[in-house]
Parts: C-alpha cells; structure tokens; sequence
C-alpha cells in the first residue's frame, strides 16, 4: 500500500489520539476534515464534500469550513451530540522548512463550551460527573464559562435525579459501573449529551492529588471535603477530563463549594416542570414561567444567579429573612434602587470574562468592556455603604473596587481597539517605549513615502506617478503608458499591467525595508504586550470573581425590589411553625399575562394540625389548578427572599413541594397517562414529610371510576395519617364522594370553586369558597368549548339515565363513614382512620332480593312485611 503524504501522515495520527471527536485539522484559513470525519461533516453540516489526493491510489473524503466561522459550524455538532477536535498549527510556518507542526488545542464537547455567540448568557453551561460507590452517588458539577464548581453525595437514584434537574447540564459524565437505571432515566428525561469514563478516572489517589494540585492545597479538609468521600473521587475524576479537553490551566476555577442537599428546599423534576419555574410546560419558552415575571436584572451574572436561587429555595428563615429586608429597603427607596440599576447596566461578564481570560481567548475590546464596568464600582460601593442592612454590608465588603486592574487597562489598551490581536494598533502610546518608536518609524514612513513620489514626480514630470502597496510585491512606482517615454534609466520594471508599468528603485526598497519591518515588529510587540496585559488580569481571579459574586446577588435584590413595586407585591413573615397563611393571593405569572384583566384573588390557610389538608371541587376551567400552583409559587417565592403577589402572607418553611398537575402519555418509555400519573404519585407518597407541601390535581382520572375514586380516598387517607405522613396538601378532584372526608378525617376540610348559573349556562366566578361542590358541569364546559349542540343535547339525556343506575348514588357513603371503625396502624404510633367504600355486600343482596320480588303475585300485607323485613336488614 502506498504511503500517505506527510501531511496527510500527520492528520491520521492526530486523529488516532482523538478517535471518538470530529477533528478541526488547520490547513490554512481552513478547518479540513477527511476520510468518516468528513463524510460526517458534511452530512450534519450540509457543506460539499469533496475529494484530495492522501498519497493512496483512492482519493481521500474531504471537506472543510473557513476558520474565521468555525465556531458556527462547532455549535451545530456539539448540538448533534459530536465532539470537536482543534488541531491548530503549534509553530511559526515562517521559522519552519518542511510540514508545519500540528496538536490538538482543545476538545469541544456541549459541557466544555466557551464560545459566548453560541451559550445562553442568562444560563449557566453545566457539566455534571456521576459516580456510585455501593448505596452512595456522587454528583459533581461545573461551568467552566464562570469557574462554579459544585459537589455533593445522595444516597438515593432518585436524588441523583433531582440534582440532575436542577442544575439542566448540558453534558454528563458517568463511571461504566453505575446502576443502569440512573442513565436510562436520564436519557429518556432530558436532552443531554451522557459519556461513559473509564474507571481509572475515579482512582482515589489519582483525583485526591489532582485536587490538591488544582487547588494548591495539603489536605482535602480546607475544601471542605472530609466528609465526601465519594464527592472527592467524582471531584478529581470532573477535574481530569477538564485537563484533557481544555489543555490549559483552568487557573479560574479557585473555589470548590461542596453542599447537602438538604440545605435547599427539594425540588424534584415533576415539580420544577409543573410549576414552570425557568419555562414553560407546553412550549419550553421563557416567557409564561417565573423566571420571566421575576427576572428584571441588569446583568448576565445577575440573570443567572437568580434562575440558581429559584432552582434552590433556601430553609434557614435568617438567610431568607436577609433577602426579605433588603428587599423591602430597596422597594421602598425607589430613587436608591434606579441608580444603581442604572449604574449596573453597563457592567460586563465579570465571570465569563474570567473564563476567557483563562482560556487565553479574551480580546482587547473585552478588556475595554471590563474597564468601563469596573469604573462604576466605586459609585455602586458609595451607595450600598448607607443600606443599613446585613446583606448589603455583605456587599459592600465582598466587592473589591479593582483600581489597580483599571488602572492597568486605562494605561495599556486604546479606547477603541480592535477585536483581532495579531493585526497591531491595540496598545496606547506612552504605555511601552519600543511600540512608542516602532509607531513613529511606521508613521513617519508614510510621509517618507508621500515625499518620495513628490520628489519623483517633479524629477521626471510624470504627473500620473503614484507609488503604491500591496502584500505581493510590497512598494513600487505605477507610471500610466502614455508617460513610458519620460521612465528613468534606474527604475527596474517589476509588473506590466493593461494600462500600466510597476517599477521599483534602490531608494524606495531601502525605504521599505524601513517601514515594513517596523509594521512588523509593532504588530509582535503589541500582541506580545497585550498577552501580557491579559495574563496580569489573569492573576486577580479570585478578586475579580468575588466583586463579581456581589455584583450579581446586589442585581438580583434589585430586581426584587423593582418587580415588588410594579406588582404590588408585598413582604412575608417566615415562621418555622408550619402555618401557611395567604390573604387575597394571586398568581404572579398569570396575572402579569392578562394584562389589564382584574385577577381574582383567593384565600388559604393551612398548618399540620385541623387545616391540614384541602379538598377543593368545582368544574374544569374553574381555576382550581390556577390557585394551587399560585399558593406552591408563593411559597416558593418567599423562600428564595422576593415578595410575594398576595395582600398579607404569613409562610411557613416547606422542606419540599411536590406537585401532580396534569398528565401525558410517555411513549418513549411506553407509558400510558395513567402511568405517568401513578409514577409521580408515588414518589410523592415515598418522600413527602410533614413539613412538605403537596399539590394534587385530579387524581385517578385515568383509569375507571371506581379504581379512580378509591386510589383518590386512599391516597387522601394516608396523607391525611400523620404517622405516614400528614403533610399540608391542596386536593383538586371530580370525585364529590371524597367531600365526604371531612369531619370524618382529621384535618381535612372542603373547599369549591364558586360558579354562577344562569339557566343551563355557568359564569366562573375563579372564588375559592368554603364546602363541597354538588356537580362538575361538564356538559356547560363542553358547551363553552363550542361542542356542537346536538351533541350536548344527547348528552344531558344521557347523564340523566346514567344517573339513575349509578350505584354510587345508590351507595350512602354517609353511613358508611358513620359506621366504619377506626382500625390500628402497624407501627402503633397513631391510629389510622381508613375508611372502606366497597364494604357493601348486604346492600348489594337486598338490592338482588328488591329485584327478584314479584310485586304483582304478592298481597299487601305480604308486601309491608317484606318492606319491613328489607329495612331492619339495612339497619343492621
């Protein structure tokens, strides 16, 4: 077999050490792909694939993409799940004979991404590492555009779940050996890149020396790592990967924040999709969730770091209670806040700069950018110093003013300097001596030359001589044809044009030699100066992160502050006794979309002893889901420290909501409605506490009447069971029966949508009300809907004889509740009231005996007497 040309010799073996990646081989002002790389390329890019002869009688596939777009083209692989390569030239072509040398630079993978055309600057960009070790999971988790690095250990799948959506990565790295289950579900929930590693990755003392090497520490214990055993290996296992893709320092990730998760209120992935709290559930858009209404942040940091605060509610009422007063200072000082939204807005990416700065990818406009933010702290830090509150001192003394940094910046870089840092004219005068006279020579070579064709336009009296430059043949002389004749003896012909002669002169070349090494060595000097300049910022990481890290928490209490007063929201009190009190409560995201429409507001009132748990019946439409979600969404709200859309709220800390609202079918896992339905019940009933709150909506819809009543009685029952788990609970059902519950259950108590009839038509009044709701009105539902009105006709006929042979009109559920015994729980610590629906087999046998009668053979009194006979049987 024929050998490859050198060329192509060094692109197969670059590729041999990057066999899973597409790989970006720089060929010029070109990224070239070959062979299955290009023939992937070209289908997922829909670029031409051609052809190049490799050295080998068959020609190699080809293709390629400018490298001045490339990151285009990147993004749309890394979006199909593909890896990217960057082979980039690592030598000067200039200082080399023969084949230039080649290396990979960095891997692209959708976790590792840097470019800021292609990210969410309002979304962090997360990687997450999994490891088990027998019951126990370790999660880690970074954004390498900021520098957050997060670490934590569950003990349950399902917990790894929750992280999972938390934190939405856009890419997860797992050990071969973890439990199947965990990836499989992942992979059916959510649209993320997953990677095996390979276990060498999680070597013990491997990652436990990479950690202290990256962070240039002894021992684990400064991290806060001593308790994290497994924290540590999935730690130094996310760590090594991020060395072999980055190929850099990653001197911006300073700081390692291990949590619990019990430190933040739960939020499981049914809940955060059921709520809508960074999108909605339909359409995934931004706009109709809550980080819509709640997001007025002047910032990318701050933008991002309030979507971290809705995904994690805090449970310490202090901290929540730090945020509160702030808030309300800021609500309430409309003049203080304005400023200092007005000074934040121009205020760059601190953090993601950072990020650049230590990929060696930040240019000299960022800086520029970096200078004008930093140039507003000083008025931001005269403000916040007079807020007379714990966390705005926090501020004040977290942010670092940066004077030294500016200062840096102010002396270095011009005003408007370009975006490139290879083409010169980046770097001030006064700031370096040897740029100072490079400048000069450059700038005076151009009046050289501008004094040179004035001096051989008047010796020759060739009045169209114009001496002119390109990068081919540098400076010459153009004389126009019809003045050949008057040409000098010493000028040397270099180029014939049409209607033109080029010439060159001894003169004009050592005056060239002058002026383009000058523009040569500035262009050198400055790059090399500016690199330098960037590589000084470098070293303020950890200041600059941290000014960084108070500006976003000061721009996120801001936008509470302004949204508090445009929304008329108002402060809660946070109590730890399990009392969630809301006057006139409304919902924020639905309220913000109707406009100027007049929200209904409603009441609620729960705590763990009689107002435990509210059934609430009424027709479909009605609002009812439209109030529960409001009350978990106050919740919510208040602790993560913003107001609250209610006239008074007095609210009680939930360590987790739980939500079952609305159901689909799965088909990728083959699950049907009631399926999914069933799913999230039972991880509700598995993991609430008493001190969670949970909202159900429709429970059993999907399945037969009597299977769906009786799962909606059970589950009520053992809610309601505070040996099990007698949480604060907002029911919504079709089922009257369960109206029943109350008095007869502990804690239970009814509540209805109030509706307006007006003849066979229903106006919904979206009041919450005290009682139990007698009908559904689901045929006025269907007639709103536009039903044709043959078929609503049809149907009231039809509901009026199906209710005739209902059994459960037939059934007293009444004296059922009256008579069933309460029954002993197993574990003994407190009784549980179960009461039975189907105990029913002496009624149904006198119901057999009514039918079999033959009324017509039987006399009167034969008749009274067996009516008689009927009736103390029923009473037992």
């Amino acid at each position: 077999m024929a050998k490859l040309t050198p060329m192509m010799q060094q692109y197969m073996d670059l590729k041999g050490k990057y066999k899973d990646c597409i790989l970006f081989f720089r060929l010029g002002d070109f990224y070239e792909m070959f062979f299955e790389d290009a023939i992937t390329a070209s289908r997922e890019l829909e670029i031409t694939l051609t052809k190049r002869d490799c050295g080998q009688e068959e020609k190699a596939p080809m293709c390629g993409v400018p490298h001045h777009s490339a990151e285009t083209y990147i993004n749309k692989l890394l979006e199909k799940g593909y890896k990217v390569a960057i082979g980039e030239q690592v030598e000067d072509p200039k200082e080399v004979k023969g084949i230039v040398k080649r290396d990979v630079v960095r891997v692209v993978t959708p976790g590792t991404n840097i470019n800021p055309n292609t990210l969410d600057e309002k979304k962090n960009n997360y990687l997450m590492c999994l490891y088990q070790q027998e019951e126990t999971y370790g999660v880690a988790t970074v954004d390498i555009t900021t520098g957050d690095f997060y670490v934590t250990q569950v003990d349950q799948e399902k917990k790894v779940l929750d992280e999972v959506a938390k934190f939405m990565p856009s890419e997860i790295l797992y050990e071969e050996n973890i439990t199947v289950d965990v990836i499989t579900t992942i992979k059916e929930r959510y649209p993320v890149v997953i990677n095996a590693l390979e276990d060498w990755y999680f070597d013990s003392s491997m990652c436990e020396q990479k950690i202290k090497d990256h962070f240039n520490v002894h021992n684990l214990d400064g991290l806060g790592l001593k308790e994290y055993n497994i924290g540590t290996m999935v730690t130094g296992a996310l760590l090594q990967y991020l060395y072999e893709m980055q190929k850099n320092s990653l001197k911006h990730i300073t700081t390692l924040y291990p949590y619990t998760t019990e430190s933040y209120m739960m939020l499981d992935s049914f809940t955060r999709r059921n709520l809508e709290l960074v999108e909605t559930l339909r359409d995934k858009q931004r706009v109709g969730s809550l980080i819509h209404v709640l997001d007025k942040t002047k910032t990318a940091m701050g933008a991002r770091l309030l979507r971290k605060w809705i995904e994690q509610p805090l449970l310490d009422i202090e901290s929540i209670n730090h945020r509160l007063n702030t808030v309300e200072i800021l609500k309430n000082q409309p003049l203080l806040r304005e400023e200092l939204r007005e000074l934040l807005q121009p205020v760059y990416d601190l953090e993601r700069l950072m990020g650049r700065i230590s990929y060696q990818t930040a240019n000299p406009r960022d800086l520029i950018a970096f200078k004008q933010s930093i140039e507003v702290l000083p008025a931001i830090e005269q403000l916040i110093k007079e807020v007379d509150e714990q966390l705005c001192h926090t501020i004040y003394k977290e942010m670092d003013l940066l004077e030294d940094v500016k200062d840096l910046i102010e002396a270095s870089i011009i005003e408007d300097p370009p975006i490139t840092i290879k083409e010169g004219h980046i770097i001030k005068l006064g700031y370096n001596e040897g740029v100072d006279t490079l400048r000069k020579a450059t700038t005076q070579g151009k009046q050289w030359i501008a004094q040179l064709e004035a001096k051989e336009k008047e010796k020759t009296n060739i009045k169209s001589l114009k001496i002119k430059f390109n990068k081919v043949f540098g400076y010459y002389i153009e004389v126009t044809k019809s003045y050949l004749d008057l040409v000098p003896e010493d000028y040397v012909r270099k180029q014939t044009l049409a209607n033109a002669e080029r010439y060159i002169t001894p003169e004009l070349k050592e005056m060239e030699d002058t002026i383009l090494g000058a523009e040569e060595k500035v262009v050198a000097l400055e790059y090399d100066l500016f690199v330098k300049v960037r590589d000084r910022i470098g070293k303020e990481v950890k200041r600059i992160k941290k000014t960084a890290k108070a500006i976003a928490t000061l721009d996120v209490l801001l936008s509470y502050g302004y949204v508090a007063e445009r929304q008329n929201y108002v402060k809660p009190v946070i109590n730890d006794e399990g009392i969630i009190d809301i006057k006139e409560g409304r919902h924020p995201v639905v309220e913000k979309m109707i406009n100027n429409e007049m929200f209904i507001t409603n009441e609620t009132y729960l705590d763990n002893a009689e107002q435990r748990i509210s059934i609430i019946t009424g027709p479909n439409m009605a609002g009812k889901s439209t109030y529960m979600r409001q009350v978990a969404l106050i919740v919510l709200m208040a602790q993560i420290g913003s107001f609250v859309p209610a006239n008074e709220a007095n609210i009680g800390i939930v360590d987790r909501i739980f939500t079952r609202v609305g159901a689909s079918d799965d088909l990728a896992s083959g699950q049907s409605t009631f399926m999914v339905e069933m799913t999230e019940v039972a991880n509700i009933l598995r993991n609430a506490t008493k001190n969670s709150l949970i909202i159900l909506d429709e429970i059993g819809r999907g399945t037969s009447t009597f299977d769906g009543l009786s799962i909606a009685w059970s589950v009520v029952e053992y809610i309601s069971n505070p040996s099990k788990i007698g949480a604060k609970t907002l029911f919504a059902t079709h089922y009257h029966e369960l109206t029943e519950l109350e008095g007869k259950i502990d804690g239970v108590n009814n509540y209805c949508i109030a509706v307006k009839e007006q003849g066979d038509d229903i106006i919904f009044l979206r009041k919450i009300i005290k009682g139990g709701a007698d009908q559904s009105y689901g045929i006025q539902v269907a007639k709103l809907a536009g039903v044709p009105n043959e078929v609503i006709l049809r149907a009231k006929d039809l509901v009026n004889e199906l209710a005739q042979s209902d059994i459960t009109k037939k059934i007293d559920v009444g004296t059922l509740l009256d008579n069933e015994a309460e029954k002993q729980t197993q574990e003994e610590v407190a009784p549980t009231k179960q009461i039975s629906l189907f105990e029913e087999i002496e009624t149904h046998n006198i119901i057999k005996e009514l039918e079999q009668i033959k009324i017509l053979e039987i006399t009167p009194m034969e008749a009274f007497n067996k009516l008689y006979e009927l009736q103390k049987k029923l009473k037992g």
